[in-house]
């Protein structure tokens, strides 16, 4: 099945997140993910806000687990590390 890989986001150093989200976007197309949401318009229901929301379809969880865990997405991540307050979560789609 596939699943969802949804990151919220609070930058605090853009410079640095930009290095990352230039260095992400192709570890994440690696792996089979595809985004479907990068920063758009969005409405805060419920929760704490933060602004960058990105939402990416991986074929399963374990592709978008392998993805996170990959070098060149750690080595991307490190640029996100002290330039960003994130939250991610890898959720199954449902059928």
């Amino acid at each position: 099945m596939s699943a969802l890989w949804i990151t919220h986001v609070e930058v605090t150093d853009p410079d640095s997140y930009a290095l990352y989200a230039k260095a992400a976007g192709p570890a994440i197309a690696a792996h089979g993910g595809v985004f479907l949401h990068r920063s758009g318009p969005y409405v805060q229901l419920e929760g704490r806000e933060r602004k960058r929301n990105v939402v990416v379809r991986f074929p399963s969880i374990d592709a978008a687990v392998t993805c996170y865990n990959s070098d060149e997405y750690q080595a991307a991540l490190a640029y996100a590390r002290n330039a960003s307050v994130r939250d991610l979560v890898v959720v199954e789609e449902l059928e």
